[in-house]
């Protein structure tokens, strides 16, 4: 056996995307202790720029030691108790473990489903809270992953505020790819994962909690069922001051990536990131649809980073991803729950979202489907692309 030496790919699916060569070499810098002074002082920083991206003043802004699946179950552990009463917004899978999360809790789950592809209709909350008035929550995904569909976060928070709920947001996708704004949209608990348009590698969950959710932590009659990510047990080690109480040991060289990712995403600016990631999805666009190729999801409603592409009639998608691997180093990802086999999800995430990604894959899409004789334009697509950025 030898060391294992993967083979350099150009990551353009859901995730993980491209980590930026700046995140690598930050995680290869010699290894401290998770109580050295210096480390603790490296996590104060980490939390003022999660403070910084999330755009809130939360104290309880931190990254969870796990991916962004346990920065979901952190939001539902710490803020169900059995018998309370929880909405979850579904319109994807992720959704739907939204909803598993509920049961598994002893909570009393209402679901509320739109078509996969849509984004969650706000009159939908406001029918369903005035059904349930005692409900204690409401969960929804701002961006889905599986569909690359984009809610109205904001108008969702705000319904639910003013029916004296408390809110749970999956941004694991949209955070920095997009406008993430935890104060200004009054959400309660927030997570995200570290491996989308932070291009760090995975393994962190990003995550912060208002003080009126702090407080439901704090003052709730069970104790909260994973110790884990038991919120008043994690804060004694990530709160302030040079003194702190040892919960686990921390992934320290990741936490330097994410540092390093967060330095980045600030020296950026949080709007040029934004206008960024929407100006790559235009000329994506433009390329695509000059080729032939629809998009899965209305205008209004997609997300410019995680794009879902109809696959033309006859095709086998399985096997224009395999060939795109094999041939360019190239992924993209496949479609997920009901429109598996349906769509292709291209991701245009962080460091992945630059001009010459977007030019090797309609290059290389261009090129396999025309192998297999698909029914596309060829031929036209770059130009269309160049269109966009002006060349």
């Amino acid at each position: 056996m030898n060391s294992f030496m993967p083979t350099p790919r150009t990551l353009m699916g859901p995730g993980p995307s491209d980590v930026n060569p700046r995140i690598l070499t930050a995680m290869a810098r010699p290894t401290v202790g998770h109580l050295d002074p210096e480390f603790i002082r490296l996590m104060d920083e980490i939390k003022g720029l999660l403070q910084q991206v999330f755009q809130t003043q939360n104290p309880l802004t931190l990254p969870l030691s796990a991916p962004g699946s346990a920065g979901m179950e952190a939001s539902f552990v710490n803020l169900i108790e059995p018998g309370d009463k929880v909405i979850v917004l579904k319109n994807g899978v992720f959704g739907g473990r939204m909803a598993e999360n509920v049961e598994r809790l002893g909570g009393v789950l209402v679901l509320e489903e739109t078509d996969w592809g849509r984004a969650i209709d706000p009159m939908q909350l406001e029918s369903a809270l005035a059904a349930h008035p005692d409900t204690k929550v409401v969960a929804f995904v701002h961006a889905e992953t599986s569909t690359g569909v984009k809610s109205d976060a904001q108008a969702l928070c705000a319904i639910a505020k003013a029916a004296g709920c408390l809110t749970i947001v999956d941004c694991v996708t949209s955070l920095v790819g997009c406008e993430v704004d935890v104060d200004g949209w009054g959400a309660d608990a927030v997570y995200s994962g570290t491996q989308k348009c932070l291009s760090c590698a995975p393994g962190l969950s990003p995550f912060t909690l208002s003080d009126r959710a702090a407080e439901v932590v704090q003052t709730r009659k069970t104790p909260v069922q994973s110790w884990f990510l038991d919120m008043n047990l994690v804060m004694g080690y990530w709160g302030q001051g040079q003194t702190r109480a040892y919960h686990h040991t921390a992934p320290v060289n990741a936490l330097y990536g994410l540092h390093e990712a967060l330095l980045i995403a600030v020296e950026e600016g949080l709007a040029p990131a934004w206008a960024r990631h929407e100006r790559n999805h235009e000329a994506l666009k433009a390329g695509l649809e000059a080729m032939g190729l629809s998009f899965f999801v209305p205008e209004s409603e997609r997300l410019p980073q995680l794009n879902l592409v109809t696959i033309p009639e006859g095709v086998d998608e399985g096997s224009i991803r395999r060939q795109l691997l094999a041939d360019y180093n190239l992924e993209i990802g496949a479609g997920l729950g009901s429109l598996a086999g349906k769509v292709w999800r291209i991701g245009l995430m962080g460091y992945a979202s630059r001009p010459e990604n977007v030019l090797l894959c309609l290059s290389a899409l261009e090129a396999v489907l025309s192998n297999c004789q698909a029914p596309i334009e060829r031929g036209v697509a770059i130009e269309a692309m160049q269109s966009v950025y002006g060349a």
